[in-house]
């Protein structure tokens, strides 16, 4: 039960950051299906850091490095979608496509020439291995390994209602999202609004990815991409109405859920049904499409998420 608890924990870390990442974004009106991308890219970021950074810094400086170059390195890849989107108009799905194509090649080639260029021509494989710095992350409380990151994602949690809730710029961004004409008419810069959610949802996408990645694992093979995980947080930003409490909880169910296939072992009932593991491993892409299926009808998406706003029409 402590190692479900533990994953479960770990999983809708990464869950949560990616979707409230997600909701921000179509909460300015920008699909973002690029967040799979977003997620590859901050975990290169982020494991380069951990692999070059000195442990004899310490785990603060650690933690926080990490942390910068994730968010840093999902907001400088989130650009892509964002002038191609918003300058260009270009359809936002195709090119939230092409940057999960793009970020798990280019990330992929990066560390094999890396790799190569360390051992003298003889190393090819796409792993960055960081075993020692992931020890930073990790507290443990008896058998409990308690890992920075999830206050992270609670600490985003609470900033993110904040902001979509209780300051203007909430109250802006929801607004370009619903009716950016109207938004417009009062003085709001659209263009300037979607920017930063799509610059958001790269900063949290990022940080998702590094939360991926080291969640008790001490290397990663980056041309396995992350296995899907953008496409679930978009399935719990759906399931949780684009309002970040209700996301959280979908987070939590869906990452249950995932945590299953690490653990199945430990249970009785379910190691009896002699089940391979990809059964488990699938239950939360399963949930995903059952729980859609039953509640898309009630959608409340932002009503002009996916369309590109040209400032001379009304």
């Amino acid at each position: 039960m402590i190692l479900l608890t533990q994953y479960t924990l770990l999983f809708a870390s990464v869950l949560l950051l990616v979707a409230l990442g997600g909701c921000f974004s179509e909460r300015s009106g920008v699909i973002n299906i690029g967040l799979e991308g977003i997620m590859v890219v901050g975990a290169l970021g982020g494991a380069l850091m951990m692999k070059f950074l000195p442990a004899e810094l310490g785990a603060p400086v650690m933690i926080a490095a990490t942390i910068l170059a994730s968010a840093l390195a999902g907001l400088l890849f989130s650009l892509l979608l964002a002038v191609a989107s918003i300058n260009f108009k270009a359809d936002q799905t195709i090119t939230g496509t092409a940057m999960n194509m793009l970020a798990t090649a280019a990330a992929t080639v990066a560390v094999k020439a890396m790799n190569t260029a360390a051992s003298g021509g003889s190393d090819v494989s796409s792993d960055i291995i960081y075993t020692r710095a992931r020890e930073a992350f990790i507290v443990r409380f008896g058998n409990f390994e308690f890992n920075w990151f999830m206050v992270v994602a609670l600490v985003a949690l609470l900033v993110s209602w904040v902001m979509l809730y209780k300051v203007r710029f909430g109250l802006r961004l929801r607004a370009c999202g619903e009716h950016p004409q109207a938004a417009d008419s009062v003085g709001i810069n659209v263009y300037r609004m979607r920017y930063a959610g799509v610059l958001i949802s790269g900063v949290l996408g990022g940080l998702g990815g590094i939360v991926y990645i080291t969640a008790g694992v001490s290397s990663w093979k980056f041309e396995n991409g992350v296995a899907g995980f953008g496409f679930l947080a978009l399935a719990v930003m759906i399931f949780g109405q684009w309002k970040p409490f209700r996301i959280a909880l979908a987070a939590l169910l869906f990452g249950f859920f995932r945590a299953l296939g690490n653990v199945y072992t430990g249970f009785d009932l379910l190691s009896s049904l002699n089940l391979p593991s990809n059964v488990y491993n699938m239950l939360p892409y399963i949930i995903s499409l059952v729980v859609l299926a039953l509640t898309s009808k009630n959608s409340l998406a932002p009503k002009a998420e996916g369309i590109p706003y040209d400032k001379g029409s009304r």
